[in-house]
């Protein structure tokens, strides 16, 4: 982390679209004419925080939908359980620090997900849950259901389901056991390993909807330790612009958070999200400016 703060952040040049733009035709077209082609072609897209991944997303979806292939945009942020259901998991669990707030594994509607994918699969009609992460003072919930997006899926062509923990897959609890005694790290060790390990178990229930993705891209980072500096340099920019925004010393504390399950999970990503279905994965690795240093399809 470095010890000062630009005023604003670097503007994110989308050099990363072109990657991905050929990469899903590609398998989209193979979908169109397979016996799933009725419906939706589902694209996974992972990436810390900051890295630039609703520059890209909106990027693929202006594409894909000028090319006759009209995209709906996913969130995983979209389906955190309500406030009073996140109250009450982290009043069931008192001593676990990740599941006093929103964001890990965990934490989302599971149920909620599965109905809003099935429908789009089944081509019925839906409404895509919102999430209004200014409620409760920032502690957020849920948006009215009157305000959620309706969706009519047969005119959905491709489905973009974007976050920070997608395509994540739990691991077995004696290699979690093992990752946190092997890597010499602050935020790994500032958790008890009963704490990891219940978060782990929660990560296994979203294999449901992984397994239902049909290409994953994944942006990854030389070094994932940038999230901290990419995150300063947005609040910077939020201070800068309206007056308020984290401070330094609140951004490292949030991504202290998150960091944890970066360094749990990103290796497994890095190997490949469908072990058996090789080819289905773009990884783009980028440096600290967050332009492309290496890609490859695994």
């Amino acid at each position: 982390m470095s010890p000062s703060t630009p005023t604003n952040p670097p503007p994110i040049i989308d050099d990363k679209s072109p990657l991905c733009i050929p990469f899903i035709l590609t398998h989209l077209q193979a979908h169109l004419t397979s016996p799933h082609r009725n419906r939706p072609f589902l694209v996974g897209l992972n990436g810390v925080q900051g890295i630039g991944k609703t520059t890209l997303v909106r990027a693929l979806a202006t594409a894909l939908d000028s090319q006759g292939h009209p995209t709906l945009v996913l969130s995983i942020d979209d389906l955190y359980l309500r406030h009073a259901d996140q109250l009450a998991l982290a009043a069931a669990h008192p001593e676990n620090p990740l599941l006093q707030h929103r964001g890990q594994p965990g934490t989302h509607d599971l149920p909620l997900a599965r109905r809003l994918f099935h429908d789009l699969l089944a081509r019925r009609p839906a409404r895509v849950p919102s999430y209004d992460k200014a409620a409760f003072a920032g502690q957020g919930d849920r948006a009215p259901s009157a305000s959620w997006r309706p969706v009519n899926p047969p005119f959905v062509h491709v489905v973009i389901f974007e976050g920070w923990c997608v395509g994540f897959r739990a691991l077995p609890d004696a290699a979690a056991v093992e990752a946190r005694r092997a890597r010499p790290s602050r935020t790994l060790a500032s958790h008890a390993l009963p704490d990891l390990l219940f978060v782990n178990d929660r990560l296994r229930a979203y294999d449901d909807l992984t397994d239902l993705l049909d290409a994953f891209v994944h942006l990854d980072a030389e070094d994932a330790r940038y999230v901290y500096d990419w995150r300063r340099e947005q609040e910077a920019a939020l201070r800068a612009e309206r007056g308020a925004g984290m401070s330094d010393e609140q951004v490292v504390r949030f991504v202290d958070g998150y960091y944890p399950a970066y360094e749990l999970y990103a290796d497994n990503l890095r190997k490949g999200v469908f072990p058996d279905r090789p080819g289905r994965q773009l990884r783009i690795v980028v440096g600290k400016d967050r332009k492309v240093r290496q890609s490859h399809v695994q």
